[in-house]
């Protein structure tokens, strides 16, 4: 059985201002303590149950007079995907601005937001902007904070990298393509990760449109995906977490979802398929399977005219759409001992995935 967390740290007190939000270097540990990944192998969640979701950006002014503000400043990354937002703190949005957020994340598909205030404002505020999105999502086998499992936590640091165990150095590369918890039967949405440390260069994200990949595709490809559904798969994250000894917080599941899916609010089709959790296409052989699924993975990971490069410092926040996106750590720093990357994901839950 792996040691906890609590084993293996020094221990944290239990209010805000007592567990340090704010930077504390003498050790030359996390800037924020309170977010280090905890793992409890008795902590166990029952079986995610489905509820009615609406997605707020349906009820957005399109022209987002109160998200795109006269100081908000904006950058495009890409004409498919990815925006850099500075001069907009999302902690003070209006629940317009929360709308409106939510509408331009699906049209966008990837905000970064620039110098937030995110990191400071304690874990209760952070998961009460995010609910407004869906239902958070608690992960099964990821580190997560300790009285708080609505985050997923992601650090790489010489006492602690997950990403070594998940993808190891017998891979060329660790690059791994994926959708959040797309095995889920409401999938991620609107998507927040917040950064709390970052190396100077190295330990960013890369995100494609899934968006653009479909509408790539020709006509008559189009029309032989319609209808096609694909099994998303939770064993294999929850068999390699029992192998080194971690936790498994709620029984793994398969589920069905349209290899295409419509965005309920742009009404955009995008492909939904990732290499991390989808396995294989119903009603298909295996070898028909496999040789489909692995050519659309082939398209997505290496459409580099509809990918970005997402780069972060600490304070930043990312807002993303899981469900018209895919993304992939970039492991190509070696954490050292003031090297780390740290940051915080919360991840609600939108619609039950449809074609229509």
């Amino acid at each position: 059985m792996a040691p906890s967390i609590s084993d293996i740290v020094p221990p944290v007190t239990d209010t805000i201002n007592d567990l340090k939000l704010t930077a504390t270097k003498q050790d030359n540990g996390p800037s924020y303590p309170f977010y280090y990944p905890y793992y409890d192998v008795n902590e166990k969640f029952p079986p995610t149950e489905v509820y009615e979701h609406t997605d707020p950006g349906a009820k957005a002014d399109r022209a987002k007079p109160h998200l795109l503000t006269p100081e908000a400043n904006i950058s495009h990354l890409s004409p498919f995907l990815g925006t850099e937002i500075s001069g907009v703190q999302i902690s003070q949005l209006s629940e317009e601005g929360f709308d409106e957020l939510a509408l331009y994340a699906a049209e966008r598909k990837v905000l970064i937001f620039r110098d937030q205030d995110f990191k400071d404002i304690g874990p209760d505020k952070q998961i009460e902007i995010a609910k407004r999105f869906g239902r958070i999502q608690r992960h099964p086998t990821s580190g997560n904070v300790k009285g708080y499992p609505e985050f997923h936590v992601v650090y790489r640091g010489t006492e602690h990298d997950r990403l070594k165990e998940v993808i190891p150095d017998d891979r060329i590369t660790r690059t791994q393509w994926h959708s959040d918890v797309s095995y889920e039967k409401q999938p991620a949405g609107t998507t927040f990760f917040f950064v709390l440390d970052q190396p100077e260069v190295g330990g960013d994200t890369l995100f494609a449109s899934t968006v653009e990949a479909y509408n790539r595709l020709s006509p008559e490809f189009k029309k032989r995906l319609e209808g096609l559904r694909a099994v998303h798969s939770a064993f294999e994250q929850a068999e390699a977490s029992r192998r080194r000894g971690g936790v498994v917080r709620r029984e793994p599941i398969l589920t069905e979802h349209p290899l295409v899916r419509r965005h309920p609010v742009t009404g955009e089709k995008a492909l939904y398929v990732n290499q991390g959790f989808t396995r294989r296409i119903v009603g298909f052989k295996a070898e028909e399977s496999e040789y489909l699924l692995k050519f659309l993975f082939d398209h997505i990971a290496k459409g580099a005219d509809f990918q970005i490069r997402a780069r972060y410092k600490p304070g930043s926040v990312v807002v993303w759409d899981n469900r018209v996106t895919v993304h992939s750590a970039t492991g190509d720093f070696d954490p050292g001992e003031s090297l780390r990357r740290h940051a915080a994901r919360l991840t609600p839950q939108a619609e039950v995935p449809t074609e229509a």
